[in-house]
């Protein structure tokens, strides 16, 4: 008879779970630094329009948003004329300057010249509304405007 038998039990060993915490803290981290949050809330519709000779802008923390057109379905308290939202909340065409001076002061002072101000407005919104928020911008010296629009032919509504 011989010293040493082999088991013949076909188990499988189980599989070790030791590095999983360490693998799941590691997908925790990754999502948590490569996830952006939403800065708004819209408050408006906003359908914006289509063109066909688009850019993209490269650098969107220089970028200032005014959204204007009727307030949602959630906000229809508001009216049903078309409104402007300055980040959370409706403003008025006076309350333009203010707001492009406090997006001045929380950037650095060497970037300030490169600010640009999107307008990203309904399609259906009313073209004086626009003109008025231009006029504004000019007050305030805000010179850099970009229209946001929809990739697309502008005949094919």
């Amino acid at each position: 008879m011989s010293k040493f038998k082999k088991k013949k039990s076909g188990e499988v060993p189980a599989v070790s779970t030791a590095s999983l915490p360490d693998i799941v803290f590691m997908l925790l981290f990754f999502f948590m630094v490569a996830t952006v949050m939403r800065q708004n809330t819209l408050m408006i519709e906003n359908n914006l329009p289509f063109a066909d000779q688009v850019e993209k802008l490269d650098k969107k923390d220089l970028v200032m948003y005014i959204y204007a057109g009727k307030p949602s379905d959630n906000y229809k308290q508001y009216g049903t004329e078309a409104r402007i939202q300055l980040n959370d909340k409706f403003a008025n065409v006076s309350d333009i300057a203010a707001f492009i001076a406090a997006e001045r002061d929380s950037k650095r002072e060497e970037l300030v010249p490169f600010l640009t101000t999107a307008l990203k407005v309904d399609s259906k919104s009313n073209m004086g509304l626009i003109m008025d928020i231009k006029q504004e911008l000019r007050k305030v010296n805000a010179l850099k405007i970009n229209y946001t629009t929809k990739k697309g032919s502008v005949l094919n509504k």
